[in-house]
């Protein structure tokens, strides 16, 4: 008696397309089921989405098992691991990524590839020691393989070890001195430690091996504009256009940088929103000095920003949402400066350019105490963003938790008041000991209105967020805790901003310790809140 071998079906390219898309979604236990009457089959398509659907249900074992087995046929191509964690990344769920890595390693222990996956991922967690070791044992099984090396390098970096970063990084060139993203790498680990001029050096020769490579000069641009190199950096900061995610306007409506001549009467100029909150606030210093040279100012932002822009001098229309409007050339936020950047108005205009409502600044009064003590605006994270890897491991280190400010409770004189929103604004759920916030960010739903709020504080401390920019736009003063790597537009090694002139600078010392920030801080408060009861015993 003979049994007829089962029928092995393969699904059809519509199926597999929508698969793809359901995963994508993060639909994983719909799309498995979807996809088990094909389980038997060989195309390796169907059988990667299958371990997708497995490893994203919890099957890990099941899941690197089919990843290893096609990951072996190709050794020298991306394993097929990588999209998967990829993925998972894109929707914020690192932690989920963990258990196929960890059993693929089990599976495949002399595939560095593996290490490389899960050691990245883990740096990007904050489990720099466990990320770090993995990173060695792939450089161990390939150390003439640049791209393990410089993970390994630049997770060193994160993790506050420049030294032993700057070594891989130059053992590296030795073995293959034209990489030009070792050279790049070297940049920007040197930029990050404040070696400038050794930075650019650097970036030079990586640019002359590829000199059309985006990121590259991307964070060549970076470096630029943290040593002040203003004219060449605004230049250089345009090839961010190049990369995925920016403008999708056309290249040829581009507004081009003015120069003495140029006319630009009457022109509707479409000033787009770009990156974060921050760096728009920062650029609409450029409205004005655009509407003074007679273009019309047609400002495209986010619904937070809609009622602030409208009270920007020179701002003709201001936009919320819609589809794209007539123009006649088109400037994201972040071009703006290098539009201006052989003018008289390179800076823009000046402080303060942004105003807020002044029936919302009485309204907004009676929630912060009249009590005759200094009245702190408090903010200690930023916006996470985990669905971003360079915006989620930036988070990292300009954030702390609200007990780091801890010390701030024993300083006279102060009302400490929350602005804090997003994740970080849980941790006032469990504040320090001795530590009494008031939190009036229920009322808060606009940036407008944060506005209104800051113009009856006495000073805003805060970590680099775009509250720090809202601030000192309005001409308030501020007390930046900063990172140690901190961001190009608060410059290097200067504890002031030509940006913003009512703006101090406390910086990090040592990467990720901020201790010696909050005691600065505590020291420049307690003289304010002395100084603020010295004035009203004399009124």
């Amino acid at each position: 008696m003979t049994h007829a071998a089962p029928t092995v079906l393969t699904p059809d390219l519509t199926m597999l397309r929508r698969a793809q898309s359901e995963i994508k979604g993060g639909n994983f236990a719909s799309t498995l089921e979807a996809l088990k009457p094909f389980a038997r089959s060989k195309d390796e398509q169907t059988q990667l989405l299958l371990a997708a659907c497995l490893a994203g249900t919890g099957k890990a074992e099941k899941a690197a098992k089919i990843f290893c087995t096609f990951a072996a046929a190709k050794p020298t191509e991306q394993h097929p691991l990588q999209p998967f964690t990829d993925l998972l990344i894109e929707l914020g769920k690192r932690e989920e990524s963990l258990p196929v890595c960890r059993a693929a390693i089990i599976l495949t222990p002399e595939d560095a590839r593996v290490y490389d996956i899960l050691g990245t991922i883990l740096v990007q967690m904050g489990a720099f020691d466990e990320g770090v070791d993995l990173l060695r044992r792939s450089v161990a099984l390939r150390p003439d393989n640049s791209f393990s090396a410089n993970l390994l390098a630049m997770a060193l970096s994160e993790r506050g070890d420049t030294e032993e970063c700057l070594a891989i990084l130059e053992a590296t060139l030795k073995k293959d001195p034209t990489h030009a993203g070792t050279l790049s790498n070297m940049g920007c680990a040197l930029s990050a430690i404040g070696r400038m001029e050794d930075a650019f050096n650097f970036y030079r020769r990586a640019i002359s091996h590829n000199p059309t490579h985006p990121q590259i000069r991307l964070n060549h641009s970076i470096s630029l504009l943290k040593a002040g190199r203003y004219a060449q950096g605004w230049s250089e900061h345009e090839w961010r256009l190049k990369l995925p995610g920016h403008s999708n306007l056309p290249s040829a409506t581009l507004m081009p940088s003015l120069g003495p001549d140029s006319d630009i009467q009457g022109k509707r100029v479409l000033i787009t929103q770009e990156e974060g909150l921050g760096d728009t606030l920062m650029y609409l210093r450029y409205i004005e000095p655009l509407a003074q040279r007679g273009a019309i100012p047609h400002l495209w932002v986010p619904d937070t920003l809609g009622d602030l822009c409208r009270r920007v001098n020179g701002a003709a229309i201001v936009q919320v949402g819609g589809d794209v409007p007539e123009f006649d050339w088109h400037c994201p936020f972040i071009s703006l400066p290098r539009v201006f950047s052989a003018t008289h108005d390179a800076m823009g205009a000046p402080v303060p350019y942004l105003k807020a409502d002044i029936t919302k600044i009485r309204e907004f009064a009676a929630l912060v105490p009249q009590n005759g003590k200094l009245n702190v605006g408090l903010i200690w994270g930023g916006a996470p963003r985990p669905t971003l890897v360079g915006a989620y491991m930036t988070d990292r280190r300009r954030s702390m938790p609200l007990e780091t400010l801890a010390p701030l409770a024993n300083v006279q004189g102060l009302n400490l008041i929350s602005l804090q929103k997003g994740p970080y604004a849980d941790q006032l759920q469990t504040p320090p000991d001795g530590m009494t916030l008031y939190d009036p960010t229920d009322e808060l739903h606009t940036m407008d209105d944060t506005a209104a709020l800051l113009m009856s504080l006495d000073v805003l401390v805060s970590v680099d967020t775009s509250c720090v920019h809202l601030a000192g736009a309005l001409g308030k003063p501020v007390l930046l805790m900063d990172r140690f790597d901190n961001c190009w537009r608060w410059l290097h090694n200067t504890a002031t901003s030509p940006w913003y002139p009512t703006l101090r600078i406390i910086r990090q010392s040592k990467p990720r310790e901020w201790s010696d920030v909050i005691n600065t801080i505590c020291a420049g408060l307690h003289d304010m809140a002395r100084y603020k009861a010295i004035r009203s015993a004399k009124a």
